[in-house]
């Protein structure tokens, strides 16, 4: 079977299966694997591959994600996250900006956009109640700033996944991406503030609320450092060359050290046993983020065997599209077929790379076009739309609304600095 049709069947099995069917991301991913592999007439390395997949990015990845679930949780228990919160509504007077801003700033260190909202969203709570403003406008502003930094920043899974495989350095893409990110962050801001300025003004729960309303409140050290260190160590790690932060900043060990010192100034807060068990919850939450990762990975390994990025090549070579389009269109059917932002970068690049000797498009502008790509389309398959919606407690219409179009937007916006930075510099 042409590759080409193996492709576009094995997107419709997972909305057939994630969206219609909703089975479980990680069992899709494997299925549909499988899928590809034997529609590929490769049933015999199937398997092969597929772990193979899984292996790679469970290497990659797991560690990193894990260590940012437990520092968040632990920081959200201990009442770390709120502290930081105040202090950063405190110092902006616009408190819906400077909730974007928080969203924004604590996505990637966190090493995950669902935990920064998960974390932060009591913020939004009290911002709405002081302010009287929408639920859905204060929930949103929070979201769009977690999307813009965790869709395009380095170190974020998003982007890391790609980097290695592109060839580029982390100085390469680690300022585009911030820019281009905080662009695309007030690009959503201002889409909030414009068309999520209406609805219901009531509701609005919290996780988990009532076990944090009467905590004591740590110092701003014990706050801080489990955020600050690890990202003082990565950034260390890319604009010098000594060789201690070889090792102390690649994101791996730095967000170990972060999950120590969370640990040590939460044992100076409470005693053993609630920090054992925040620890084994955040790590249980974790390992389904993971897993849904390694699907991802089996599911790009089995394209790249099928060599659907050759065909594409030769397809997309002969229409009339800008060079710039075709990773982030690869990025976009993806995304909007499965739902989750790193997998779409995991299979994406396996698609894209055999593409850019015929695109002759320079590598960190094919990761930019790709990423922007995982703004759009994200709706009912998409984890976070569920859990941005209950939290919230929005209609599904305003999900829509605000969530689903808002990263149209954003990826919109993304792809035109995309494309303008191009023009500009290359």
């Amino acid at each position: 079977m042409h590759p080409i049709i193996i492709f576009i069947l094995a997107l419709a099995v997972i909305l057939v299966l994630t969206a219609k069917l909703r089975i479980h991301p990680f069992l899709g991913l494997i299925l549909t694997s499988v899928f590809t592999g034997v529609l590929a007439g490769e049933a015999s390395a199937t398997i092969e591959t597929i772990t193979t997949g899984m292996g790679k990015v469970f290497s990659h990845f797991a560690i990193i994600i894990a260590s940012g679930s437990i520092i968040g949780l632990i920081l959200h228990r201990t009442g770390g996250a709120k502290l930081i919160a105040s202090d950063i509504i405190r110092i902006s007077k616009k408190p819906l900006f400077g909730l974007n801003i928080l969203g924004f700033i604590f996505a990637v260190p966190l090493m995950c956009c669902i935990l920064a909202y998960v974390i932060f969203i009591p913020v939004a709570r009290e911002i709405k109640l002081k302010e009287g403003f929408p639920k859905v406008l204060t929930a949103s502003v929070l979201v769009f700033g977690t999307l813009a930094s965790y869709n395009l920043v380095y170190p974020s899974p998003v982007i890391y996944s790609a980097v290695s495989g592109l060839g580029l350095n982390n100085s390469d893409i680690l300022i585009p991406g911030v820019i281009i990110a905080f662009i695309v962050s007030i690009a959503g801001y201002f889409y909030a503030v414009k068309f999520c300025s209406t609805g219901d003004m009531s509701g609005f729960i919290i996780d988990n609320e009532k076990e944090n309303e009467n905590i004591e409140v740590p110092g701003r050290v014990a706050a801080y450092s489990p955020i600050a260190i690890p990202v003082t160590l990565i950034l260390a790690d890319v604009f010098t060359n000594i060789a201690l932060f070889d090792i102390v900043g690649a994101p791996d060990m730095a967000l170990l050290i972060g999950v120590i010192m969370a640990i040590f100034f939460a044992y100076r807060q409470y005693t053993f046993d609630p920090v054992r068990k925040w620890v084994e919850k955040a790590i249980k939450r974790s390992g389904v983020v993971i897993l849904d990762m390694c699907g991802g990975g089996a599911l790009g390994a089995t394209l790249a065997m099928t060599g659907v990025g050759q065909e594409m090549g030769t397809l997309l070579s002969g229409l009339p599209l800008p060079a710039i389009l075709v990773p982030f269109l690869i990025a976009v059917a993806i995304q909007s077929v499965q739902g989750s932002r790193v997998v779409t970068m995991l299979v994406a690049p396996s698609i894209v790379i055999p593409l850019i000797p015929v695109l002759e498009l320079p590598a960190e502008i094919v990761l930019f076009s790709m990423a922007s790509g995982t703004f759009l389309i994200s709706h009912f398959n998409d984890p976070f739309f569920w859990i941005y919606k209950d939290l919230a407690e929005l209609e599904t219409a305003e999900v829509l609304r605000s969530y689903t179009l808002g990263g149209v937007v954003m990826g919109i916006t993304s792809l035109l600095l995309t494309g303008t930075a191009y023009m500009l510099f290359y």
